[in-house]
């Protein structure tokens, strides 16, 4: 099997186990799902392919701060789901807020000197 498929395999996995968990424990699932699990596994790829450290630095780094603008996102859905808005608007609304955070992001990044 190649390597892309089981890389694509694995992440999958954690994927539908935490949709899983979810149906069971909701809180539980926001936990498993609120762990770096995405990232480490991209470090550990990233790690096998290049052996670079100075690469992983970086994309750790960067991540940290892609991570912040997408953080409202998690406040602003259960607030809209909760004042009687759909689940679909209500993502996409979450969504768009994460859009234009990221923009900010990346506006604001050379100004502050912030390794992206």
């Amino acid at each position: 099997m190649s390597y892309f498929a089981i890389k694509t395999i694995v992440s999958a996995l954690i994927i539908a186990l935490i949709s899983e968990i979810a149906r069971k424990s909701p809180g539980f699932a926001a936990l498993v799902a609120s762990l770096p699990l995405v990232s480490i596994l991209g470090m550990i790829w990233l790690w096998r392919d290049t052996r670079d450290p100075a690469k992983i630095a970086s994309h750790s780094e960067a991540t940290f701060w892609y991570v912040l603008p997408s953080m409202p996102m998690f406040l602003v859905l259960p607030w809209l789901l909760r004042s009687g808005w759909g689940f679909w608007p209500s993502l996409v609304v979450g969504s768009a807020l994460t859009v234009l955070l990221y923009l900010l992001l990346l506006w604001l990044a050379p100004r502050f000197n912030l390794p992206l």
